[in-house]
């Protein structure tokens, strides 16, 4: 318990520290670094609740694809850091009430489940014996919240087609690949054999 509990604090501190850090640091790569670290320490965490299904997602998912496809994106972006100074004050007002208001509402949630007389009625039970969590929370989502699970992938499909929709564009004089016409081709059209005589050239 004791080797748990220092796990616990050191996981957990780090992942606050590493994402305050992420809003705070005004490099944008040093920024998704820590992000990166936090992913790793929230994977800690679920790793020490007995939840290895989620924390391996959270590390493929989340460290393997979206936060090195940011870490690309920023690197790939001409950022003028200079212009990212001048503009900090500007929006410290509206970032210091979004901050308050946040900070209220977790308050307000946290005072809810203390206050709570049934808060601890419902609690998520543990794990049955012989049953492993990747198998418990696939009869959680297929059963109790299928329907929210499929209404869920229906909104990342709109909007993976409301991104395509909007990023396409027509432009005149791009040259597209047609894949009619390239299997409509013969050999006359597109293969020509001439005789080349011995020392001279086409």
């Amino acid at each position: 318990m004791v080797v748990q509990a220092l796990a616990f604090y050191l996981f957990a501190t780090v992942a606050v520290l590493s994402a305050t850090a992420v809003v705070t640091v005004r490099n944008p790569v040093h920024s998704v670094l820590l992000l990166i670290l936090t992913f790793f320490n929230a994977a800690g965490l679920f790793v020490l609740l007995g939840a290895e299904f989620l924390a391996m997602l959270l590390v493929v998912v989340y460290v393997g694809a979206v936060a090195v496809l940011f870490l690309f994106v920023v690197m790939m972006l001409d950022i003028n850091f200079v212009e990212m100074r001048q503009g900090f004050l500007n929006y410290l007002p509206i970032g210091v009430l979004i901050a308050v208001v946040l900070f209220v509402e977790l308050a307000l949630v946290g005072a809810g489940w203390t206050l709570t007389d049934g808060a601890v009625a419902v609690l998520a039970q543990p794990t049955p014996e012989g049953v492993t969590n990747v198998e418990a929370l696939g009869r959680l989502i297929y059963t109790d919240y299928a329907y929210i699970f499929q209404a869920a992938g229906l909104v990342l499909l709109v909007a993976m087609i409301g991104a395509i929709v909007l990023t396409l564009r027509h432009r005149e004089g791009v040259r597209r690949q047609k894949i009619s016409e390239q299997v409509k081709r013969n050999r006359a059209d597109t293969l020509e054999i001439k005789k080349v005589p011995v020392g001279r050239g086409i």
